[in-house]
């Protein structure tokens, strides 16, 4: 039986995944970077400093790299107290998980920054053991190291861990982590094969239930 289950906090705890896109899209145009949603949209699920190097090398920045981090990371902020909401079955699993007895965690790409403005939106912070940033590590997902550290502070075995994801980077990084994984993707990715190397796929948090959990008994 599972010890932990360990979420990503965009797309899978608060519904910000277009409000990412309409950061992103408003602060790349104003430094002079014409992307679209759609083109925002291929790097979901990195860590936000990596993305905006992927984005430079292919059409230089007006600011500097850093300035245009803090402009998107400012400008989502003011997104998520605006128009946040959990995502459907959010509230409801966290409330089983925790009845059940189980360790909570957080692993998000995202800077300590959005995961204290959500935390805070949503008034979730009493769900979590703990909440992990990718901010400051080495490496960002698809590299392991943020769930093997969650992992490590919440005090359980990786083969332990559940992750929930929206992600295919997230995915990959928790399967490297050694961890299973559940799917919950974007509606737009309903059907994508991509998203198969999870354990298993839900179309939303509102089909998560007790035989849920049983699913990943050893």
């Amino acid at each position: 039986m599972p010890k932990a289950f360990i979420f990503d906090m965009d797309g899978v705890i608060i519904d910000s995944e277009p409000l990412w896109r309409r950061a992103m899209v408003k602060v790349f145009n104003t430094d002079g970077l014409p992307v679209s949603e759609i083109d925002c949209a291929q790097t979901t699920g990195m860590r936000l400093d990596e993305v905006i190097k992927i984005w430079n090398k292919k059409h230089p920045f007006t600011n500097n790299e850093l300035k245009v981090e803090r402009n998107i990371v400012d400008e989502l902020c003011i997104l998520i107290r605006k128009e946040g909401r959990p995502m459907p079955g959010f509230m409801k699993t966290v409330e089983l998980l925790k009845q059940e007895g189980k360790k909570i965690g957080l692993a998000t790409s995202s800077s300590n920054q959005l995961v204290n403005c959500v935390m805070e939106t949503l008034n979730v912070q009493s769900y979590f053991h703990h909440a992990q940033s990718a901010e400051g590590l080495l490496y960002g997902k698809p590299h392991p190291e943020v769930f093997l550290l969650s992992a490590k502070v919440l005090d359980v075995a990786p083969n332990q861990c559940v992750v929930i994801e929206d992600s295919v980077n997230g995915i990959i990084s928790a399967k490297a982590a050694g961890m299973k994984v559940i799917a919950v993707p974007e509606t737009h990715n309903w059907g994508n094969p991509k998203f198969t190397i999870a354990d298993l796929i839900l179309n939303s948090l509102e089909e998560f239930t007790p035989q849920t959990i049983d699913r990943f008994k050893p």
